[in-house]
């Protein structure tokens, strides 16, 4: 059986809008992947809101740092065969510039880290699969929540594709089957929640073919 980190946001946690509080399980994406792939691989789910691709926000209870919580994960559940990141909405907050290009390079660091972190065994590297979420929309004030902008939200999803190109990894666009929730803007409902993982499973069977 294969193990799968699924690394992300409060759209990996599966933050409800409406409630702040959290999907049920049957509705959160890594726990969808995991049924839709039938025993195949074990998914281990490690969202967090706020988190950002590689920036400190200390506005939050604890590290919301992607760089520095990747290397623990990493570590906690090795060996892996697979690491999926699904980041970059909280690297859209004015605190971090508002723009998409941070979130770029922080996406890079991360695959950086999946890449050259020193595995037991060294040989035992996981694939990596970058996905791109959900572009922002907006919410009741008129604009997404946090003051994120959609128009670089939107952005994410091809600059995300032309950097797994580049550096060999796999891609997906979440943008594709689930949008962002008019109640904030940014989370998704269950439904939307729960597409993403129906959808990664083919993605994910083809990384492993």
């Amino acid at each position: 059986m294969k193990t799968i980190l699924a690394f992300g946001d409060s759209l990996t946690w599966g933050a409800d809008p409406a409630t702040t509080l959290r999907h049920p399980p049957e509705f959160r994406w890594p726990d969808v992947l995991e049924r839709e792939l039938g025993g195949e691989a074990r998914v281990i789910g490690e969202g967090l809101g706020g988190r950002t691709t590689c920036y400190d926000d200390h506005t939050g209870p604890c590290c919301r740092n992607g760089a520095k919580a990747l290397q623990v994960a990493l570590a906690s559940h090795m060996p892996l065969d697979l690491v999926i990141i699904m980041l970059g909405t909280n690297d859209l907050k004015p605190v971090f510039g508002g723009q998409a290009e941070p979130a770029v390079s922080g996406m890079r660091r991360l695959a950086q880290i999946v890449e050259t972190f020193p595995y037991k065994p060294r040989t035992a590297i996981p694939r990596l699969l970058i996905v791109a979420p959900p572009p922002c929309v907006a919410g009741p004030s008129g604009t997404p929540a946090a003051g994120r902008r959609i128009t670089e939200s939107a952005r994410l999803a091809p600059l995300y594709e032309a950097l797994a190109a580049e550096l060999g990894h796999a891609f997906f666009d979440a943008g594709t089957v689930a949008q962002a929730s008019p109640i904030d803007g940014v989370h998704l409902s269950a439904e939307d929640t729960q597409a993403i993982g129906k959808a990664l499973a083919a993605p994910v069977r083809t990384i492993f073919a």
